[in-house]
């Protein structure tokens, strides 16, 4: 099992295309594309945390969407995912939660939507991964911050923090292993 990463997905939510500038002509080309690409890095036994906004629409669109998806899911709530909506869908996740430390292949990863600069164990090398920002003014607010600490204390090892917005040209609209975001982070430093 291979446990993978990704935010920001926000299937059938239209003004997302210009927001992000996404390459789809039309949500139903961006939804396709999504899952297509889901599904091809995905298998049945993969766990894929969902770091948030997911989807714009209903239950049963939200059920719809998850069960065209290869694998187990596991969510973090963002900003427009409506609690009471996943959680009325419990039994198709792993773990629904605000927050969550765990450990992926003996390193430790923080996981919440929004990006957070002073988390849990970021002197000792632990992964945060987060979305939220985008690949807007705020992640370059971010990268920065991150970017002032490791300089700060003389350490690249410190504020692992990776975005995992599926815009971003490292993730390709695809989750990702912590590996391929480890080397996602090193070419961000």
């Amino acid at each position: 099992m291979i446990i993978r990463y990704i935010a920001d997905m926000h299937f059938d939510h239209d003004e997302i295309l210009a927001y992000d500038n996404r390459p789809f002509a039309s949500v139903e080309e961006m939804n396709e594309s999504l899952i297509r690409r889901w599904n091809e890095v995905v298998s049945p036994e993969d766990l894929t945390w969902i770091l948030g906004d997911f989807c714009a629409g209903s239950r049963d669109r939200l059920k719809e969407l998850l069960s065209a998806l290869n694998g187990k899911k596991a969510m973090i709530l963002g900003n427009h995912d409506p609690e009471e909506t996943i959680m009325s869908l419990a039994d198709c996740f792993e773990d629904v939660a605000q927050y969550r430390e765990i450990t992926d292949q003996g390193r430790k990863v923080i996981l919440c939507h929004y990006p957070i600069f002073s988390y849990r164990d970021h002197y000792f090398g632990a992964y945060h991964f987060y979305g939220h920002v985008h690949s807007s003014y705020e992640w370059n607010v971010t990268e920065h911050a991150k970017k002032l600490i490791q300089r700060l204390y003389a350490r690249d090892d410190l504020m692992r923090m990776v975005n995992v917005g599926a815009m971003l040209p490292y993730m390709d609209y695809r989750p990702r292993s912590l590996d391929e975001l480890e080397e996602a982070a090193k070419s961000l430093s």
